[in-house]
């Protein structure tokens, strides 16, 4: 029923801002990726800086049904639409150039096992009609983003990303980070971080009440203090940057352990910052199932894969790629006893060509200039 009002209320929104003259020097970027990655932001800030003749508004969050109607007034007036999930514009005069927000592993649209035909069939009409270019970084992305979404060959064009501009350009220094997050000093400091992917997707409430107790991996044998301990020990200090979702659980972000600190949405925000913007300060990620295991590639820098719940992941939603182990370029952990003994023994050689093998294969494009890139494709002046 939420889902049928606010479709009207869409509707309803793009018909009063259908009348609205297109003005040729304005751009809207609707970001519905937040600060983790999102290209809708960092190309707004590139925008920003770069085009000062152009007028851009950033809407975010998106979609959103609080928009005043002076911003859909905006998003009528824009030439130009960025989009960072599902294609999205008011007239046929105006250009939609859909970003979306990671290179998918995990099943998405008509190729997941838990998504509904009705809602798969309205996603593949939106793509064909209101797309008008979905920007790319390989054939292996076409292929995976085409075998969910249904998306014609024809709108893709290999320009990159602007959240890979950020990546090997940190905002901060290390120290700064370091002490920002963890409040201190270290010149051998390790930083970690640690995203999962959605897990409340599985539908399994025993998932969800251990992350809500504190276990962020949810591992049979979690114990945080011996975990703390392992990292201090290695100078290694962990970033736990959970799925937005997951955050709301935590009623306090104040890790009381040393060397493992939460990261929320509030320093990004508060700091006007993208991680991506960080991310390039990190030395070794841990994930799951998330996209962000292809981005991070572009920094050579080890990874560790959290298994503990592949199976039932691939049963709930499926994976674009299998088998996981082959596809992976860096160990597998199921429990904590793993995680250790792989963050004892981490090395930037482990895994060293086979992440530069996946690069290959998900980045045609490369280089750190995605955004200029872009714009001079659409010959902005």
């Amino acid at each position: 029923m939420k889902s049928f009002f606010f479709r009207w209320y869409l509707n309803l929104m793009k018909f009063l801002a259908f009348f609205v003259p297109v003005k040729a020097n304005a751009i809207v970027i609707l970001n519905g990726s937040g600060r983790s990655g999102s290209n809708g932001f960092l190309f707004y800030k590139y925008l920003q800086k770069n085009y000062p003749n152009y007028q851009v508004t950033l809407v975010e969050p998106w979609p959103s049904s609080h928009l005043p109607f002076s911003m859909w007034k905006k998003i009528g007036q824009a030439h130009f639409i960025f989009t960072t999930h599902q294609p999205f514009k008011i007239k046929k005069k105006q250009v939609n150039v859909a970003f979306w927000h990671g290179i998918p592993l995990k099943r998405m649209g008509i190729m997941a096992h838990n998504t509904l035909r009705k809602d798969n069939l309205r996603n593949q009409h939106l793509w064909q009609k209101t797309a008008d270019l979905v920007t790319s970084s390989s054939d292996l992305y076409e292929s995976m983003m085409t075998a969910c979404m249904a998306i014609e060959a024809g709108k893709y064009q290999k320009l990159g990303f602007p959240r890979l501009d950020a990546l090997k350009n940190p905002v901060i220094s290390k120290k700064d980070f370091l002490k920002d997050l963890f409040g201190k000093e270290d010149a051998k400091a390790k930083i970690g971080i640690y995203m999962p992917t959605f897990r409340y997707e599985l539908e399994d409430g025993k998932i969800m009440e251990q992350i809500k107790q504190g276990n962020f991996f949810a591992f049979t044998d979690f114990e945080i203090s011996k975990l703390n301990s392992s990292l201090k020990n290695n100078h290694q200090y962990l970033i736990v940057k959970l799925h937005p979702y997951e955050m709301r659980l935590f009623s306090n972000f104040n890790s009381k352990y040393s060397n493992i600190a939460f990261l929320n949405n509030d320093y990004l925000f508060e700091n006007n910052y993208d991680l991506y913007e960080l991310l390039g300060l990190t030395d070794f990620l841990l994930t799951d199932f998330s996209s962000i295991y292809f981005d991070y590639l572009h920094l050579n820098k080890p990874i560790i894969f959290v298994t503990n719940f592949l199976e039932k992941y691939e049963e709930v939603r499926g994976l674009l790629i299998s088998p996981y182990q082959k596809i992976t370029p860096g160990p597998c952990v199921n429990n904590q006893v793993e995680l250790i003994e792989c963050l004892a023994t981490l090395s930037s050689d482990q895994g060293d060509s086979e992440r530069k093998y996946w690069l290959s294969l998900t980045d045609e494009v490369l280089g750190e200039n995605n955004s200029q890139r872009i714009c001079e494709y659409l010959e902005f002046k």
